[in-house]
């Protein structure tokens, strides 16, 4: 096949992977040699082969600042993390367990025993930003922390609450870049999506780019890429049609997918135009099961030269 390679004019593209160890990635035995089996040489060896990483595991629970540290200690010193945000702050149910002790203990006494709740307390809300933001300090310092991705549930639908709901996040985390993800078609509607694209722009919000499934209906988004601010994001979730909306199916299984050489080739004009909107164009490969994310990423540094 004959690959046609980005040229960007502004741009540096960044390519790489939502997860570097995740489960069935390990088990596959496709990325990793066999002699790399611990957690500071699989960061290195990964690192060796892209310089920016998505951190899924932060969106079940806050990381610790060892953790952290660790991440940053382990890379060159131009890597990138960009951070899942904590479920808690997008609106989704966690596990209690994963709450600050002292969170938890101030949780409504309705919510106290329950398996999976929702904190929508503000000065909770707040006590958990402070804790989560404060556990990648690591990474700020060694100048690692790409952007907080908000991957907002399907149920969170286009509405005016919903915007302040974006702005009040966004002002939890302050300076830090916020980058946001939905995954209700109701965002893309004809006749709101310019709004929602004026809405991104004028608070400097990053639009994520998602490719996922698509069933024409609102259960799913379609691929829209449009840049918002200085940095252009794609994420690519595979199309794994039979998986994608199953319940109670294994996580990874619902990304169980590896773009065709096709199907990549059909990215890059819109990754060459985000290269020539954007300071940065992040492109980053969330079909992590097994191998293939890993592999897509690969092929994908090699048609964007």
């Amino acid at each position: 096949m004959h690959w046609r390679y980005v040229s960007p004019i502004n741009s540096l593209i960044r390519i790489g992977t939502c997860s570097w160890t995740e489960k069935s990635l390990i088990q596959s035995g496709e990325f990793y040699p066999k002699n790399v089996k611990t957690a500071e040489s699989r960061l290195k060896f990964y690192a060796e082969h892209f310089n920016v990483v998505e951190v899924d595991s932060t969106y079940y629970a806050i990381p610790t600042k060892s953790n952290a540290y660790l991440w940053a200690d382990r890379t060159p010193k131009d890597f990138l993390f960009h951070i899942k945000v904590y479920g808690a702050l997008t609106g989704h149910a966690v596990d209690p367990r994963t709450l600050p002790p002292d969170v938890r203990n101030e949780l409504p006494g309705k919510d106290k025993g329950l398996k999976q709740v929702w904190v929508k307390e503000p000065e909770l809300v707040r006590a958990i930003t402070d804790k989560f933001m404060e556990a990648l300090h690591p990474l700020v310092s060694a100048g690692k922390l790409g952007v907080m991705v908000f991957q907002f549930p399907p149920w969170f639908t286009y509405k005016s609450e919903n915007l302040d709901f974006i702005l009040k996040r966004k002002g939890l985390i302050g300076r830090y870049r916020m980058a946001a993800e939905f995954r209700h078609g109701s965002w893309y509607a004809s006749d709101v999506r310019e709004k929602v694209f004026h809405f991104l722009r004028k608070n400097q919000i990053i639009h994520v780019v998602a490719d996922e499934p698509q069933y024409g209906t609102l259960a799913t988004v379609p691929f829209v890429p449009q840049t918002t601010a200085d940095m252009a994001y794609y994420r690519f979730h595979g199309r794994n049609k039979e998986n994608w909306l199953k319940k109670g199916l294994e996580t990874s299984l619902r990304y169980a997918y590896e773009y065709s050489d096709k199907e990549l080739m059909e990215f890059i004009p819109h990754i060459e135009t985000s290269a020539k909107m954007a300071t940065e164009t992040h492109v980053m490969f969330n079909n992590c099961h097994g191998g293939y994310a890993m592999r897509n990423a690969q092929k994908m540094k090699v048609m964007c030269g």
